[in-house]
């Protein structure tokens, strides 16, 4: 274990909580936020009166069609009369929610802090939350070529197929993979036993990209608790510890780049490697909950964190040691391909799914080794933005 000398406090989960992940929840993006909330107090087994800071998490406002969301969602995330933040790296966001609980806590600033992300895609449904970005793009280089966002994740799954010699079988291994993990999460929106055939023959969005390739959109929300060790040693017996975190950004210029290898992950994970003292995280890490919104990304930020050499991330799934029970477990929740992916809440999932693992407390989901280190990852902006945090038992 790797104590760094600049923590006052370190920071533990000590209880999580999760909604369904579904394409329309009929609750309010409040309601969503406080199920997760009381969830997580509940196994913390603490309440609101308990709680020192309050973070939120959240993507674009236009999701929820809310203006100041972080001020909207105050309330149901029991942010009322609290130090109340709220963060957004787009996608990112969800495990950057944990990445300033852990702030607050190893501070000093906050001994208890209830970390909550919130997102009801569905408002953005016109005709689909892709209209959303409409107006990202730079006016002068972009625009012009009329892209939307699977139109550019489909050249970087192409250019990591060509550099990497990767087939698409072996890509759609993933998906199979992710689904039929995610029928043992009873939050899961997608879970299916599907085969490699099935993903090869769905619908094209954009070559490569096909429906069975890509993650659903959803409305969902979940939180997790985060208390200074003399809070986490008092209230449970099998704290989690983050003892790493790290995050980066790239340029926004995507096109020119060597979209082959995620180097926003790679500085991100070096970050937190080097504050939990990890040198060989492929060893080290015991299981992983990787950020997939595509099924080849799954692949690609393996090799970005360092948990596969270059190009050889196929090779290990292939070889079944990314299954729940192999060598390295990889997104053994069924990740966001599987259980669902309301951005900001589905990084915070990610988080949760490790807490959970770390303290023995998946279920149908427990991997099959015994875990002591793990590590969860979102990824977001414009392929530009990363997240990483691992935790210990």
């Amino acid at each position: 274990m790797s104590r760094n000398i600049y923590v006052k406090h370190r920071p533990a989960v000590i209880g999580a909580g999760l909604t369904l992940f579904r394409r329309r929840m009929l609750e309010t993006p409040k309601e969503l936020a406080w199920i997760a909330a009381k969830q997580a107090l509940d196994e913390a087994g603490l309440t609101l009166k308990d709680i020192d800071c309050v973070v939120i998490g959240s993507a674009p406002d236009t999701f929820d069609g809310v203006h100041m969301k972080g001020e909207y969602l105050a309330d149901g995330a029991g942010g009322v009369g609290k130090p109340t933040m709220r963060v957004f790296v787009g996608g990112a966001t969800g495990v950057m929610v944990p990445i300033a609980a852990w702030w607050h806590v190893a501070s000093g600033h906050c001994k208890t802090v209830l970390a909550v992300a919130e997102e009801k895609m569905s408002d953005a449904d016109i005709p689909h939350p892709q209209a959303v970005f409409r107006y990202i793009w730079d006016p002068v280089t972009e625009v012009p070529l009329q892209p939307n966002l699977i139109w550019i994740f489909a050249l970087e799954m192409h250019r990591y197929m060509y550099k990497c010699g990767v087939k698409k079988e072996d890509i759609a291994l993933v998906s199979v993979k992710n689904k039929r993990n995610a029928l043992d999460h009873p939050a899961a929106q997608v879970a299916a036993n599907i085969t490699v055939d099935d993903v090869l023959k769905s619908e094209v969005l954009v070559w490569p990209v096909q429906l069975l390739d890509i993650s659903p959109v959803s409305d969902g929300a979940a939180a997790f608790v985060v208390a200074s060790e003399d809070v986490a040693r008092r209230q449970t017996d099998t704290p989690v510890w983050i003892d790493g975190v790290g995050w980066a950004l790239d340029t926004t210029s995507w096109t020119n780049r060597d979209l082959a290898f995620p180097e926003y992950a790679n500085v991100a994970a070096q970050m937190a490697y080097r504050m939990a003292g990890i040198t060989n995280p492929r060893k080290e890490i015991d299981v992983a909950e990787v950020y997939d919104p595509f099924d080849y990304k799954e692949l690609h930020h393996m090799e970005g964190l360092g948990l596969a050499k270059k190009c050889e991330a196929s090779k290990l799934t292939k070889e079944g040691v990314t299954q729940r029970d192999g060598d390295l477990p990889i997104n053994p929740s069924g990740g966001l391909l599987g259980v669902g992916n309301p951005i900001a809440a589905a990084g915070v999932m990610k988080v949760a799914e490790i807490y959970w693992q770390l303290a023995g407390k998946a279920g149908k989901r427990q991997v099959k080794k015994p875990v002591y280190t793990g590590l969860a990852h979102a990824w977001g902006d414009l392929m530009q933005a990363s997240t990483v945090v691992v935790m210990r038992v």
